[in-house]
Parts: C-alpha cells; sequence; structure tokens
C-alpha cells in the first residue's frame, strides 16, 4: 500500500537541554550564537514547543511527546526527524548520525511511546555506518515524494550518496541525488532546508543547485510528477522558507507546517501557490530556529505508523 504524502500524527522531543551544538555548528551554517542565558534558551525554547504543541493539537494532529531525561545533554534532541523514519506497514528504521553528541538522541523509548497506540511490526536499525563515519540522517537529508515514490537528498557530510541510495532502492523509491551550497559556498546541510514536497506543490531553492544538470534533473523530475514547482531564493532558504512540512489532521484538513520567519519571507504570490488545498499554519520559534539552526520541519518526526 501507497504511503500517502503527509500524515495526521508526529513525534515531538521537549528541549530539555536545547543549547548551541560547538559539533554540528561545523557543518550547519544556520545555527547562531545569542547573548541569552542557558536558563533563558531554555525557557524561551520550551515556551516555544509547547505553545506549537498545543496549536497543532488543537488543529487536529495526533502530537506524541516524548519527555527526554536530561541525564545527558542533547542539545538537538528537539530536531527529532533526523534519527529514524516510520512506514504504513509499521517498520521503523534508525539512521547513523554524523556527529557524536546527537547519537544519543535515538531512543527506542521514544518509539515505545509511539508504540503506545500505534502498530510497529518490525524495527531496523543501520546506524552502525557511523562508525565508519557514514551519515544518512533521516528525513532531514531524505526528501520522500511519497506519492510517485522518489526521495531527493542533498550530498553532505550528513548524507552518504552510497547509503542513501542504497536505502531508497531498499524501500522502492527512486533516488535523485544533488549537490548544494549556500550563500557562503559550503556544503549544505540537510536538504529539508533547501526544499520540501507536498501533494500538489514543492518548495525548493533551485539556485543553491549550482550544477546546472543537476537543477535541470530536480526540476523536471518535480513538474514531471504533478508538482506545482515554487522556487525560493537563497535569502529565502536562510529564513528556513524551504524547512516546511505538509500534516493533516485526523479528518483530513491539509495544513503546511512552518516558522514565523519562514512565513514572513513568503511572498504573498508564493503563499497564494502554496494556499489552494492546504492552510498555512505558522509557529514561532525564533530561539529554536536561531541557536539549534533547524525549524518546525526539524522539529517534527512524522508517524506513517498504523493506528492500533
Amino acid at each position: 500500500m501507497k504511503t500517502k504524502q503527509s500524515t495526521p500524527a508526529v513525534l515531538m522531543v521537549r528541549p530539555t537541554s536545547f543549547g548551541f551544538n560547538e559539533q554540528t555548528a561545523l557543518t550547519n551554517a544556520f545555527q547562531n550564537h545569542t547573548d541569552l542565558s542557558a536558563d533563558a534558551v531554555h525557557t524561551r525554547a520550551n515556551q516555544e514547543f509547547t505553545d506549537m504543541l498545543v496549536r497543532l493539537r488543537g488543529k487536529g494532529v495526533h502530537v506524541t511527546v516524548f519527555e527526554d531525561a536530561d541525564t545527558q545533554p542533547k542539545p538537538d534532541a528537539v530536531f527529532p526527524n533526523n534519527w529514524f523514519s516510520t512506514w504504513n506497514d509499521g517498520h521503523v528504521y534508525f539512521y547513523p548520525m554524523a556527529t557524536e553528541s546527537r547519537r544519543a538522541e535515538r531512543s527506542y523509548a521514544a518509539v515505545q511511546a509511539l508504540a503506545r497506540d500505534f502498530k510497529i511490526t518490525e524495527t531496523t536499525d543501520i546506524s552502525l555506518a557511523e562508525t565508519y563515519g557514514i551519515a544518512l540522517e533521516s528525513t532531514g537529508v531524505m526528501i520522500f515524494d511519497h506519492i510517485n515514490e522518489i526521495v531527493y537528498g542533498c550530498i553532505s557530510p550528513r548524507c552518504d550518496a552510497s547509503l542513501f541510495t542504497s536505502h531508497a532502492l531498499e524501500l522502492g523509491y527512486r533516488p535523485v541525488l544533488f549537490h548544494a551550497y549556500g550563500q557562503n559556498g559550503t556544503a549544505v546541510y540537510h536538504t529539508n532546508v533547501l526544499m520540501g514536497i507536498q501533494t500538489t506543490t514543492a518548495v525548493i531553492c533551485a539556485e543553491a543547485i549550482t550544477n546546472e544538470a543537476e537543477r535541470l534533473l530536480v526540476l523536471s523530475t518535480l513538474k514531471n510528477t504533478g508538482h506545482e514547482v515554487v522556487e525560493i531564493s537563497q535569502a529565502q532558504m536562510s529564513a528556513f522558507c524551504g524547512n516546511v512540512l505538509e500534516l493533516q489532521s485526523v479528518d483530513g484538513e491539509l495544513f503546511l507546517a512552518m516558522s514565523q520567519t519562514a512565513y514572513d519571507h513568503f511572498t504573498d504570490e508564493q503563499r497564494v501557490a502554496l494556499s489552494a488545498d492546504k492552510m498555512p499554519l505558522a509557529f514561532a520559534v525564533p530561539t529554536i530556529e536561531t541557536i539549534g539552526g533547524g525549524s518546525v520541519r526539524c522539529m517534527l518526526g512524522e508517524n506513517f505508523l498504523p493506528k492500533k
């Protein structure tokens, strides 16, 4: 059975020990230091998380919250989409992470929290690859077009091309790989800050794909699968306009989750295109996205598992 493009259920992890991660900053140009104290960062991040959680539930999205323990610092645990994926046959995969500081985020306890309401039939852990310096940070680097069974990936220290390709084929998806660079010339660290695919639309910073053949391949594939392509600029990518995720309510109403920063940086024309069949749902997460270098999409671990 094919997976729908969007799900009415997600996993979120409370930012118990959220903060600036020096290890990930080496490849994540979106992270920034602030003058806030650690207590102020903790308070603001948790309030942003709670506000987002309440609004999602109010829109009819089933949110499983994992209350992460603070026994070991995990500054990026609020971004769970990087270490696991779920499938509508009950399969759960665990993925290799590029930086040692993030590997503790992989949590069987979090998956057990999902198992309270959803069926898990099988788990596969491919994280051993990280001991060889190989990373594949789940839906941070793999952007799935579930309807057409295609997966897009931007090669980076967090996305190994060979593992990406073999995993895509194992899942029965066609891999589309490319290179992309930010305004400062560094590789885009996660594909999901560059692009997002929805049922009828696709947001992408095509100008970041500097190789013309790769850019044409990506754009033609998106258009040939019936997506209305909404191209964003490098400046908009830096404002997390590419870090968006289509969700649905339990009643099937479609939403496009994004940060308030992203919403404010979309043009009126782009908002109209993206609102044709789904409602924009903007959340204010300035502390999390400024310090963590990830935004709303990164905070949502999609849950495609069947309900019990």
